[in-house]
């Protein structure tokens, strides 16, 4: 059945086939894989308990992650070891100024021998692709490769060529260079599901890096991880995340938080309401809808609950608010006014 209205300006309403939710072996079964790509990815990656749950969020939901963090932080670590536990394809893509499209989706090269053309496709085309300071990049570049992630194929010479399943891509950028940078335009920016800032290690946990390199379990001549899963796996935990419940309240809530950043002065006052230009667009409202699917299925659970909501409210939200120049100027923190908005909210 189509939307209806009963009258002009009415909401529209639609009636879509409800899936079953997770069976109790399903559960089961789930908690089982992800428990042993974790354990894996946490025998080559020293903390990061974060950067860990935000790459299986994302990888479940099908969407991508926009890390942002000082160089040096285990972030190509992260994602080249997520890759190997699934047994999956990576590749890493430095990017630079000079970077064309066609160094990432790939061209078309004359052979000599054959006299005709074959197409040689980039190394978008893997499972898990690595963009590294992706704001180094032109926009022309950033561009192609934010086109890839949404349409999940690429058009070399006229010829479609699907991207692989599972894929994901996470772009990093370091926020303490400027120079030669393109800063990714907000518009760009919304397409990433989640946006995760990592942080220095503790003492402890920079203490244990340097003993398991004084040991030879971790460095560069450390053999690759074995892989625990394989895409089928994966594929499989994406198609039941799409079945876990998600109660109408909660729908309702979820669009509560997003409307609330549109309305930002009426919530928080004049002053402070005034540092978010522009609010989030119906693109968070699917991201806290999918990802809160994938973070109840992480914790074992068929069904969301409001705290799943709220435990993603940064990492949706942080990239999605449009700042004022006065907030820039006094540096106010997206997160500050997203709890903010977040707390006036009622929760169900």
């Amino acid at each position: 059945m189509g939307p209806t209205a009963d009258a002009p300006g009415a909401a529209l309403t639609t009636t879509a086939p409800t899936l079953a939710p997770p069976s109790a072996e399903e559960i089961a079964r789930a908690k089982e894989i992800v428990g042993r790509v974790s354990t894996a990815f946490s025998s080559r990656v020293v903390g990061q308990e974060r950067l860990r749950t935000a790459l299986l969020i994302a990888l479940l939901s099908e969407g991508h992650v926009l890390l942002e963090s000082v160089p040096g932080l285990a972030k190509t670590l992260a994602a080249s070891t997520l890759s190997q536990t699934v047994k999956a394809q990576f590749s890493r893509i430095q990017c630079t100024p000079d970077l064309l499209p066609s160094d990432i989706i790939g061209t078309q090269v004359y052979d000599q021998r054959n006299h005709e053309f074959e197409t040689q496709l980039g190394p978008v085309h893997a499972n898990f692709v690595l963009l590294d300071e992706i704001n180094r990049s032109s926009a022309k570049t950033q561009s192609a490769m934010l086109e890839a992630m949404q349409e999940r194929q690429t058009s070399i010479a006229g010829h479609i060529h699907p991207l692989p399943r599972p894929f994901m891509v996470l772009a990093t950028q370091n926020p303490i260079e400027e120079e030669g940078t393109y800063v990714l335009p907000h518009a760009q920016m919304d397409r990433f599901l989640l946006k995760e800032i990592v942080n220095y290690p503790s003492e402890g946990e920079e203490l244990v890096v340097l003993e398991r390199i004084e040991a030879g379990t971790l460095g560069p001549d450390h053999e690759e991880t074995r892989p625990v899963a394989d895409p089928d796996d994966v594929i499989w935990l994406q198609e039941l995340t799409k079945r876990v419940y998600v109660d109408p309240a909660i729908k309702r809530y979820i669009v509560a938080l997003v409307q609330a950043t549109r309305n930002a002065r009426q919530l928080l006052g004049p002053e402070t309401g005034s540092y978010v230009e522009i609010g989030a667009s119906p693109r968070a409202s699917i991201a806290f809808l999918q990802a809160s699917r994938a973070a109840a299925l992480l914790l074992g659970r068929s069904y969301v609950t409001p705290e799943d909501v709220r435990e993603l409210r940064h990492s949706i939200l942080r990239h999605r608010l449009h700042l004022s120049f006065e907030a820039l100027a006094e540096k106010v923190q997206p997160e500050m006014l997203v709890d903010a908005l977040v707390r006036a909210v009622p929760s169900p």
